[in-house]
């Protein structure tokens, strides 16, 4: 991680774009150590809300497409756990995007609503939306977690 944070928003960016992918990273510990470093907060958290919200969108591009040779093997997803997720979607619709932001889940929400086809323009704002309050929490957490030394 402290070498993404090395590279500052553009370590970031990769950081948090990779989050949103198969590759299990972490990229809250790169916007802590750029937040520890004095970096514009406004600045670190759109670059890695945008990298983050990328990353998401890539993957529901994966779930639209429907290549499940690729879905299987990067992101081990079998085709009837998708299924799994149709009911959430009729239910919730474009606003369970907001979700993917959650670890384990996520991917497969993105995967699914991508899937299911459903609507790319509001999958997209509720997506941006979750991954802004992820990363706003986090920088909170990071601020005060700061403030006890």
């Amino acid at each position: 991680m402290e070498s993404f944070a090395e590279w500052g928003y553009i370590g970031l960016f990769f950081a948090s774009f990779l989050a949103a992918t198969f590759i299990p990273l972490s990229s809250e510990i790169v916007l802590s150590i750029l937040i520890a470093n004095n970096y514009d907060l406004t600045i670190s958290l759109f670059v890695a809300s945008f990298g983050n919200w990328i990353g998401g969108i890539s993957s529901y591009g994966l779930g639209r497409l429907g290549k499940w040779n690729i879905i299987e093997k990067y992101f081990r997803l079998k085709k009837e756990k998708i299924h799994k997720w149709k009911g959430y979607i009729d239910n919730w619709g474009s606003s369970l995007a907001f979700f993917c932001w959650l670890p384990i889940i996520g991917d497969p929400i993105a995967i699914g609503l991508g899937f299911f086809r459903t609507n790319f323009f509001l999958v997209s704002v509720w997506m941006f939306i979750g991954k802004i309050v992820r990363y706003l929490v986090w920088a909170f957490l990071t601020f005060w977690g700061i403030s006890l030394f």
